[in-house]
């Protein structure tokens, strides 16, 4: 009988300093001299091997090359390198700067390359959309927050270059504060990840990673321009990177953008002050050394947004007519102009980060952490108080992380460390206005231990992590002063795992207790939020959400086909939500709707569904599909403000070699289903399906050792009027019509 040759090797090549993947590392099985090279995530795969004894080769520019011997009997086999660097001194040798990086058995996507590229010019929200699960927590067509299987805000962490970005991303309308074009890889983890990163992360994790810093003499500027037909919005940004010639192992970046549009158009009409203006800074150094590596960051983010003017109703009956309406009686021309009601938001965030190789499997890290967040919210008001904001907030964040990493050759790697986090966040006098949260003081404290095992076609991994956190909150409600002391602490674990159950299969599983407690707005709000046109009323007496969720995940990937299946299962109990009461609060500056924040028990529960399809080698397709369940077990009924059915499906074209791509065209098409699942009460009834076709081309084009990349997007190409379930001014009006985008990108 003939022997069965489909036997799969597949794996992962890492730097051992840090556990960042390697690109273009080759893996050859020296017996046949058959071989792979990494892609961008240091993933690699080797097919049709016999069942045998094979001698494994593993080359990398700058790196000891690995040679190992593994044994196929009747399984794949999954393994991972870790490369270690050769004596900086050597000529021709690159030391690799250090950035976080995360490797997890739960359901990870990322955004790189082409991809990326595709997205410039939209806020992170936005660009996190093309991942299959995620959606996005709107306010209008400018304001955007990433929501991971129905989670999102305090629920979902943000790093930016590894600090865990902390602003008043407690509201709908306040969107992340940072810059989407710093990154060059933007990483999504669907699971709940509280043991790595703290109570925040119950929902999930979005990693921003801007470039690695470069260590030996290496210039590289890349430039954006963008502009778009709706809103005639214009985008420009610019990057460069060096390494000194005179000191190995010294990198610099340095990161600039600007950004500007005026009122956004629906298919029929302007929606009034919608515009926008946005002017961002990063700058980055580094120094890299077999034992020793130092990092220091510095990113600005700054902006100006306009709030929709029609959500700010003069009376009950004005407001009761625009919802009822659908869409505003007063339709303006295009400006730039951006007027009252508005917010204005500045952060600064600054972070120091120093790793030191103990030896060659143990790592000792350090990493801190500066935030300054200032939010301004502006009303329309009489005479002088019109310049002065409503809501007046500055946040500063303090965060120490100290933690430490080994290795034992390919089998065991782990962590274990403590990260502390101390806030305080203050409401600036002369508003004239009660503060819609007090002044408060947090310190949250963390200890955790993760351990990872990898044998053959298996991976395990687990984590178990404990925090303390105490809360003191101050405000005076005319001249009665509120005071609270509030101390939370609970206990979360993971247990996950990996396995390859066949040459094309694999099977992830992740099981994770998580706890988040309520978050300042939930426990004390009272008042009028200006940016999202509503009263918010908290409880003081709210208790702590506590999840368990559980992640299963199916791939399949061929020569031709990638499959990517995901299910999961997240029992929250005294889940918090924000709820429309029907009431409506009057006051000298409007008519505005009441909401306020309940808990109950909850049950969420979905499918993702992605995948790619190559018809030939220039004639591809792509679809991506997510559903979503979320019940009140309490009461038996449905949660608001969740994501309804929805699937996207395309179809590209490639000219040009498959290994040399220089033109692509692709046409896709979103299909979103109506929510049917409401709740019991809701200011109107939930939008219906709507159908969205785009058209994108993309081409590249060689200058020499430099790329030129020309693209044009076309979003939502027949213009058609829709309204987003998930947006929270769709009462008032709809969604963006027909935008053409123009973009330019050149690297040299």
């Amino acid at each position: 009988m003939a022997q069965r040759c489909n036997l799969v090797l597949r794996g992962k090549i890492l730097h051992q300093e840090n556990d960042n993947p390697i690109e273009a590392a080759y893996v050859m099985v020296l017996e046949n001299r058959t071989g792979a090279v990494s892609d961008a995530n240091g993933n690699f795969i080797i097919r049709d091997l016999c069942p045998g004894t094979y001698t494994i080769m593993v080359q990398y520019i700058g790196h000891q090359e690995i040679r190992t011997t593994i044994e196929l009997s009747g399984t794949s086999l999954n393994q991972t390198f870790r490369m270690k660097e050769e004596s900086i001194g050597l000529e021709g040798v690159e030391v690799h700067g250090h950035r976080e990086s995360v490797q997890t058995t739960t359901a990870v996507t990322s955004l790189y390359g082409e991809a990326l590229l595709e997205s410039r010019g939209e806020s992170l929200g936005e660009s996190l959309k093309r991942v299959a699960g995620v959606t996005t927590f709107s306010t209008g067509n400018t304001i955007s927050k990433p929501v991971i299987h129905g989670l999102h805000s305090n629920r979902i962490m943000i790093l930016n270059n590894g600090i865990r970005l902390e602003g008043q991303q407690w509201g709908a309308e306040h969107a992340p504060e940072i810059d989407p074009f710093l990154a060059d890889e933007i990483t999504v983890i669907k699971g709940a990840e509280t043991v790595r990163f703290g109570p925040e992360a119950m929902g999930g994790v979005i990693l921003v990673n801007p470039p690695s810093l470069p260590t030996s003499k290496k210039n590289q500027t890349d430039i954006h321009i963008l502009g778009g037909t709706n809103s005639y919005m214009g985008n420009i940004s610019a990057a460069h990177t060096g390494g000194s010639d005179k000191i190995k192992g010294l990198g610099y970046r340095v990161q600039g953008s600007a950004k500007r549009a005026g009122n956004v158009r629906t298919p029929n009409y302007y929606q009034g002050n919608t515009g926008m203006a946005e002017y961002n800074f990063s700058a980055s150094t580094g120094y890299s050394s077999q034992k020793l590596g130092a990092e220091l960051y510095y990113s600005f983010f700054n902006t100006e947004i306009g709030i929709l003017r029609d959500s700010h109703t003069g009376n009950l009956s004005d407001l009761q007519e625009i919802i009822n309406n659908g869409e505003p009686f007063i339709k303006p021309d295009f400006t730039y102009e951006i007027n009252n009601p508005k917010q204005v938001v500045s952060h600064h965030l600054a972070k120091v980060k120093t790793h030191y190789h103990l030896s060659p499997e143990w790592k000792i890290n350090f990493q801190y952490g500066f935030q300054l967040n200032q939010r301004q919210e502006f009303d329309r008001r009489r005479g002088e108080l019109n310049s002065r904001p409503s809501l007046d907030l500055e946040l500063f964040t303090n965060t120490l992380d100290l933690f430490v990493d080994h290795t034992r050759k390919n089998t065991w790697s782990g962590s274990f460390g403590v990260n502390v986090i101390q806030q305080a966040n203050s409401n600036v006098p002369g508003t004239g206005v009660t503060p819609l949260i007090p002044n408060y003081d947090m310190i949250n404290a963390g200890i955790y231990a993760m351990e990872k095992y990898l044998k053959g076609p298996l991976e395990l991994e687990g984590g178990l992590r404990y925090d303390f956190r105490t809360v003191s909150a101050a405000r005076f409600v005319g001249s009665e002063l509120q005071q609270a002391d509030l101390d939370y602490q609970n206990f979360s674990a993971f247990f996950g795992g990996r396995y390859q159950l066949s040459p094309y299969f694999s099977f992830t599983s992740n099981l994770g207790t998580a706890w988040r407690p309520p978050n300042i707005n939930e426990l004390f709000s009272q008042g009028l939020h200006h940016g999202a046109a509503a009263v918010e009323i908290g409880d003081p007496d709210m208790v702590s959400e506590n999840s368990v969720k559980w992640v299963n995940g199916l791939e399949y990937e061929s020569k031709k086909a990638l499959i990517e299946l995901t299910a999961y299962a997240n029992r929250i109990n005294n889940y918090i939500y924000l709820n429309p009461t029907g009431e409506t609060f009057v006051s000298l500056r409007g008519t505005f709707n009441v909401y306020e924040y309940l808990q109950a028990d909850a049950f969420f529960y979905g499918v993702d569904l992605s995948g790619s399809y190559s018809f030939t080698d220039q004639f591809s397709g792509y679809l991506k599909g997510s559903l979503i369940r979320a019940r009140n077990t309490e009461e038996d009924s449905f949660f608001p403000f969740i994501p309804s059915d929805r699937m996207d499906w395309g179809l590209s074209y490639q000219f040009g070699k498959k290994d040399q791509p220089n033109n692509r065209i692709t046409l896709s098409n979103l299909l979103v289903a109506q929510q049917t699942r409401e709740p019991d009460f809701d200011l109107a009834p939930a939008p219906p399906a709507y159908a969205l076709f785009n058209l994108g081309y993309q081409r590249k084009i060689k200058l020499g050792d430099n790329s030129l990349n020309l693209g044009l997007q076309v979003t939502n190409l027949f213009n058609t009027e829709f309204k987003e379930y998930m947006n929270r001014f769709r009462y008032f009006t709809a969604d963006m019509g027909r935008n053409i985008l123009i973009k330019l990108n050149y690297q040299f």
